[in-house]
């Protein structure tokens, strides 16, 4: 019996394998900010919560200054998980929509909640910067602020891990039509939300060096920002690669063994695994030395694009090998090529990209205020 809804009889109007490139593009991007936000959020949080406990000594200074440091870029980086997030998510409809809109329906009434908690994600950002900038103790508007968005992540996880079940589906709709109940227990939902949260510790870490290489950022600050975020890799890709670890042993064992044998896959995690070796000795680095340099943050940078691009391409192949074992092909689509629209998009698509890459630019050439510690 087929389980999905007919396929829409409407042609792609491009190559099925163009789609794919611009997902897995688009999602590496989105990826990024994602772990920016959650980790630094979290170690910003943190920070300003010792340094309220410690109120009055030199550590809590910095400590407060580190996080007001964080916190005062964060509603600039969410900007960034908004906007970038709408590309992949408009790319998978088009792959993926006949699993993916019904997973939505199913969980209809959550994902919809998905915008109202954006909007008060984005307004509890605002109000703990505006604290934490004054040294005013915030965290626990940070700490809302990171479980609301860690339930945005929740949401997400569970509606791209119920996409590949459609064993349940109709299980799901016959108990009630509301969209508000969620899936039955799913042994690979856990590890990887884990597996995102993990991956915040050492993207925030990364970023951390790149704010310690800035001009603003006073002499004592850079270093306690450089030996933090270079603790926070360290941690960080231990603690994702114990994640990965879990999340695969969850997984069917042919979805094990195809990830195995696919050479694309294959590749993509050894390009993973070299690219978290290499954030792993620049973390190990910079708790030694705190370098302040621009330099080390842009190689970071890169690195992280680098390490994430990989497990972004390893994830879709488990998306892919698991519904293939069910019956669903996403290759197997009716394909008129209109080129004619396929460069206007391309078009459109550099240029959007370009004007992103302008607005990252003017903010990292911007003259902040001198940053230092707070008491």
């Amino acid at each position: 019996m087929n389980m999905y809804p007919a396929v829409d009889p409407i042609p792609l109007p491009a190559p099925v394998w163009l789609f794919k490139g611009l997902h897995l593009l688009t999602t590496s991007l989105h990826f990024i900010a994602v772990e920016i936000l959650i980790g630094g959020l979290l170690v910003a949080v943190l920070l300003n919560l010792f340094a309220a406990l410690r109120r009055g000594t030199p550590a809590a200074g910095l400590q407060a200054g580190a996080a007001a440091a964080l916190a005062r870029r964060l509603p600039v980086v969410m900007t960034y998980v908004i906007n970038l997030g709408v590309p992949p998510l408009l790319f998978a409809q088009v792959l993926y929509g006949r699993s993916l809109y019904t997973s939505s329906v199913l969980i209809g009434g959550w994902w919809i909640a998905v915008i109202p908690l954006l909007i008060l994600a984005y307004w509890l950002l605002y109000q703990f910067a505006d604290r934490a900038e004054t040294g005013r103790s915030a965290w626990w508007l940070g700490a809302l602020a990171w479980l609301v968005a860690g339930g945005i992540a929740k949401i997400y996880s569970t509606n791209m891990a119920l996409m590949v079940r459609p064993e349940v589906w109709r299980e799901m709709y016959s108990a009630t039509a509301t969209g508000s109940q969620l899936p039955p227990a799913d042994p690979t939902l856990l590890p990887r939300w884990f597996f995102m949260m993990a991956g915040g510790l050492w993207v925030s870490g990364i970023w951390m060096l790149w704010i310690a290489g800035r001009k603003p950022v006073e002499q004592a600050l850079g270093n306690y920002l450089a030996s933090l975020g270079g603790r926070l890799a360290v941690l960080g890709v231990a603690a994702q690669a114990a994640a990965f670890w879990w999340l695969v042993q969850s997984l069917a064992p042919d979805v094990q063994a195809g990830l195995g044998s696919h050479s694309l896959y294959s590749i993509s995690r050894l390009l993973w695994i070299a690219g978290a070796v290499l954030v792993l000795a620049v973390g190990a680095w910079a708790m030694l030395s705190k370098p302040r340099s621009a330099l080390v943050g842009y190689v970071g940078a890169l690195l992280s694009l680098v390490t994430i691009a990989g497990w972004t391409i390893v994830r879709d192949g488990i998306r892919d090998l698991t519904l293939g074992a069910k019956s669903y092909d996403v290759w197997d689509r009716a394909v008129v090529t209109n080129w004619g629209v396929v460069i206007i998009f391309f078009v459109v698509f550099v240029a959007g990209l370009g004007a992103a890459g302008w607005l990252i630019s003017v903010v990292a050439r911007a003259k902040p205020q001198a940053e230092g510690s707070l008491s």
